[in-house]
């Protein structure tokens, strides 16, 4: 039975794993997503579920364990905030070489460097462009809502099993610190080799070779022909992504005039700035990418045909703005608002960045 509880955006993401069967989790504290953590240690759900929860010596060593864990078939996940990611960048460019699944949490704090522990949007780029080396690609979510990190830890688990590829959930301070109401979905037996290889195939590590040869994951293929083919087949599945897998939502857009584009929490703060301006006779409506990648391209290049601009609105110094005016490719104005170092825009001023850059521009 689904439960209701007053939570945390970083404990219902916890509590969301557990019950969706998680195998292992690896990580390291660093705020603002230690509570992740502390959440596990002191629900111990090894007791309960089997899922081994465990405190690795370093970022590093925690995206290692993932992939391990990976390797065996195991719905395994691991969380940290900006530089932590940084370091898991080698590993997790490791896991999309090997075709591996798996899901990191990036509950981003300001930078760059250490930075602050306050809320920013600044690790777009390194979390659609392909944070670590080589060619490849993250399925990436983004929540706005504490209920929405819990339904995304699910949700992550099928797609990257489905894909055989890491999914990251990108998300803030704002987020992973907020207490909302969330309904926590009901406990999910922890998948049987047997339907690991339904959705995905026979390649994991098992240890079983009755009937084939034995699985070796590795992304190191030193013939470069060889590679060339791997990293091709990689291609075809991130197409396969951008087919299939585009989740974005509409604000008001049915008559709008104006759109304002924003992801994660502040697309939140967004819609309030939509009913600001409506107020005032301006129609404007809001697009929230809930995909990163694959960003929803078609859609808002369908939405400026209609528009006559696009206020951009984020929390770091104009990143995700790159992927809107690429997909609006000159049709109509495209210009970006941000508040940077920890700092969040207010609803009032979004419509005075809405009203002096697009519309009186």
């Amino acid at each position: 039975m689904k439960e209701l509880r007053l939570m945390k955006g970083n404990e219902a993401i916890a509590e969301a794993a557990i019950r969706a069967g998680a195998d292992g989790y690896f990580g390291y504290p660093i705020t603002p997503q230690s509570e992740i953590l502390e959440y596990l240690m002191a629900e111990k759900p090894y007791e309960t579920t089997g899922m081994v929860v465990l405190q690795a010596e370093s970022e590093v060593a925690a995206i290692n364990m993932v992939y391990g864990g990976a390797s065996c078939g195991k719905k395994c996940w691991t969380s940290s905030s900006s530089p932590g990611i940084s370091l898991k960048q080698e590993g997790i460019s490791y896991m999309a070489g090997s075709e591996l699944p798996g899901i990191i949490v990036n509950v981003v704090r300001g930078g760059p460097g250490l930075g602050t522990i306050q809320p920013s949007q600044a690790d777009y780029f390194q979390a659609t462009k392909g944070g670590g080396h080589g060619d490849y690609r993250l399925l990436v979510l983004a929540p706005a809502s504490v209920q929405e990190m819990a339904d995304f830890i699910p949700l992550g688990f099928d797609l990257a099993f489905k894909y055989r590829n890491p999914v990251m959930i990108l998300t803030d301070g704002v987020i992973g610190q907020m207490m909302e109401k969330v309904e926590l979905p009901e406990f999910t037996p922890r998948w049987t080799e047997e339907e690991i290889v339904k959705m995905s195939g026979d390649w994991a590590t098992t240890g079983k070779t009755p009937d084939r040869e034995r699985n070796i994951i590795s992304s190191l293929i030193l013939d470069s022909a060889k590679q060339e083919k791997h990293v091709k087949k990689l291609e075809l599945k991130y197409k396969a992504m951008e087919a299939d897998e585009v989740r974005y939502e509409t604000f008001q857009c049915e008559d709008a005039e104006y759109l304002l584009v924003a992801f994660g929490s502040t697309a939140r703060i967004c819609q309030k700035s939509v009913d600001i301006a409506r107020a005032k006779g301006i129609k404007v409506g809001l697009l929230r990418p809930i995909t990163l990648y694959p960003f929803p391209t078609i859609p808002i290049h369908e939405l400026a045909s209609q528009v006559k601009g696009m206020l951009v609105v984020e929390m770091n110094l104009g990143q995700m703005v790159e992927d809107v005016r690429l997909a609006v490719n000159g049709k109509v104005q495209v210009e970006h608002f941000g508040r940077c170092g920890g700092m969040i825009p207010n609803p009032d001023e979004i419509v005075k960045n809405l009203v002096s850059k697009i519309i009186g521009g």
